[in-house]
């Protein structure tokens, strides 16, 4: 990642805290991710990774675009990667998050549970995966969808040892809406 990219994502995530009230040390609690590797990333001196964005905008009942800068910004944790390519709210506070997903062959990730009513939509593109809420994962090929709610832990797992490409529509309910 690139370091002004990394600086503004820092800077994202602390004025996010900020406006929750909370400290770094309550944050990173509540996240489950060491103080000091979250005070490095406000700085920008450590390169955020998708669980890491992901534990701290559950953490602070945000969505992950909240700490994107703009379509194109890439995230990766080891073996999946998402480029943000559109973010909306809506007027009833509604968002709408849509990333291009790529997992390397043979990669399984795990994502812990979103906010109530938070929804994913997944279409691959090229490859095959098992996707969905843990326990309840769905087999998608190229041309076929999967949608979840992912307010429970859920996965992501490249099938046939071979690459996944998928477009991941996020959409996370506004206070009030259904």
């Amino acid at each position: 990642m690139e370091a002004e990219l990394a600086a503004a994502i820092g800077a994202r995530v602390r004025l996010a805290r900020q406006q929750a009230g909370l400290s770094l040390s309550a944050l990173a609690a509540r996240a489950g991710v060491g103080k000091g590797s979250l005070s490095e990333l406000e700085n920008g001196t450590r390169n955020p990774t998708l669980s890491t964005l992901y534990a701290l905008a559950d953490a602070l009942d945000a969505p992950l675009a909240t700490f994107l800068v703009a379509p194109g910004s890439f995230v990766a944790s080891p073996g999946i990667a998402a480029r943000l390519l559109d973010a909306r709210r809506h007027d009833d506070g509604t968002t709408v998050e849509v990333y291009l997903l790529s997992l390397e062959p043979a990669a399984a990730h795990r994502s812990g549970a979103h906010g109530p009513g938070v929804t994913e939509h997944l279409l691959i593109t090229h490859g095959r995966a098992r996707v969905g809420a843990l326990g309840r994962e769905q087999t998608v090929g190229v041309g076929e969808t999967a949608a979840w709610v992912s307010d429970v832990e859920h996965g992501y797992e490249a099938l046939d040892d071979a690459p996944v490409e998928a477009v991941l529509t996020i959409r996370s309910p506004g206070a009030g809406s259904e």
